[in-house]
């Protein structure tokens, strides 16, 4: 047997296995998108995804196992986010988790009804139908599913309200203790007070911070139990249309990211310009003058400025292009392939409805975790700039210290407390000098 031989008596066994009876007889159309959504995009995401989580696992063995310059240089703050975020909100993180979480049933209601009402109550003739112990008609029983559709549309609703407003507290509170600290931090420092940084520390770095801290656990539990619900319910229609819904995921997890991430760059540079731009202006108004000398730099920083937008909207309207065009691919495979299986009889149109319904829900959870991914790592950044801010003022407040010496009752002079104690650690006890 060649391998061309084995490689479609594999397809014929995967097909099998979901249901399908791929054989001779099936239109010459139908084989390329059957090897395509069960055994090419399949591998390919398994691929993938062993990609990622792999890379995942070796930064995270990295970063633990990188040292650490200061451990803890901000009194009340951990060494990461989560610890923080966890320290100071965690039976309100719990609680929104629950919130989340009852949001997965509410959301398969939504899916599964509009099948019912097609299939049901339109596309039916066994009436009259038992209701709660009674015989009723056609119109009772599309009013009666409408209303159970209109009753999950409210919940859901409500779920989402109260769950978005406890966010919104938690994040607000979380943030005014973080801000609370940094202040404290800032005033009981001296090396820190005549630092201007501040100001924008408190007032705009530490917000991205305080909005995250609610997202931290809540986003991705919602939006990825949002993207399984979706996928549960398409599998439980037609295993080889769920198949599809993840033919073109690969493609966007290797992409996007990618593409992200080129934008991240050029929004870095975008910044670090208008940063020399400001100084450049901030010199010319602490000289009072506009000479000509001054006009070349600021047109060079306009037309770098200009230039790197340019960058930015191109690529990022180019991902978004891409992703709406693979998006589309999904629903060309739904309309040709599921509508042979609905002349087939292999699933019902309602079933059909249904599953194009839920696939546009499917793609804006996804585009959430990929933003979630992007944020995290902003957050994360922006947080260390902040320890790191405090850290230099500590380290060079603590040389001075312990290379300076105070006296003691008899007059002479022993050593700093900072460095007694590190004496001490090593086991040296409190060394005096003369």
């Amino acid at each position: 047997m060649s391998l061309l031989d084995r490689y479609h008596l594999l397809v014929h066994d995967v097909a099998a296995a979901f249901g399908y009876d791929y054989n001779d007889a099936t239109p010459d159309w139908v084989h390329p998108f059957i090897h395509l959504i069960l055994v090419l995009a399949p591998a390919l995401l398994i691929s993938v995804g062993s990609y990622l989580a792999i890379r995942g696992i070796l930064k995270l063995w990295k970063r633990r196992h990188t040292p650490t310059i200061y451990p803890e240089p901000i009194r009340g703050l951990e060494g990461s986010l989560l610890s923080t975020v966890l320290r100071y909100s965690r039976r309100q993180q719990a609680l929104m988790i629950v919130l989340s979480l009852i949001a997965m049933p509410i959301l398969y209601l939504t899916l599964e009804l509009p099948k019912q009402i097609v299939n049901n109550a339109l596309d039916s003739d066994r009436f009259p139908v038992a209701l709660l112990g009674r015989d009723v008609d056609q119109v009772v029983f599309l009013l009666f599913l409408c209303g159970l559709y209109l009753l999950a549309i409210i919940l859901n609703g409500l779920n989402k309200y109260g769950l978005n407003v406890f966010k919104g507290y938690v994040a607000e509170r979380f943030l005014r203790r973080f801000r609370l600290l940094v202040y404290r931090q800032w005033r009981g420092d001296p090396d820190c007070r005549n630092q201007s940084e501040i100001v924008p520390i408190l007032a705009q770095e530490v917000e991205p911070i305080g909005g995250f801290a609610a997202d931290v656990l809540t986003l991705p539990i919602l939006q990825g139990g949002t993207l399984l619900t979706i996928l549960f319910f398409m599998f439980v229609q037609d295993p080889v249309l769920g198949a599809a819904a993840l033919s073109v995921l690969p493609i966007q997890l290797v992409l996007l990211p990618k593409l992200q991430r080129r934008v991240n760059v050029l929004s870095r540079t975008r910044i670090k310009e208008v940063r020399q731009l400001g100084r450049q202006l901030s010199d010319q108004l602490r000289e009072r003058q506009a000479s000509p000398a001054g006009l070349l730099p600021a047109s060079a920083s306009f037309r770098e400025l200009e230039h790197v937008r340019r960058k930015i909207f191109r690529l990022k309207f180019f991902i978004k292009a891409l992703n709406n065009f693979l998006t589309s691919l999904t629903p060309f495979l739904f309309y040709s392939l599921g509508g042979y299986f609905v002349i087939e009889g292999r699933i019902t149109l309602g079933a059909l409805v249904a599953v194009l319904a839920a696939h546009k829900d499917f793609s804006a959870p996804l585009k959430e975790l990929f933003n979630y991914y992007q944020t995290l790592e902003d957050t994360r950044i922006r947080y260390q700039e902040i320890t790191a801010f405090f850290n230099k003022s500590i380290q060079k407040s603590a040389m001075a210290q312990a290379n300076n010496t105070v006296p003691n009752e008899g007059g002479q002079f022993e050593q700093h407390p900072l460095r007694y104690l590190a004496s001490s650690v090593k086991g040296q006890g409190a060394i005096a000098t003369s």
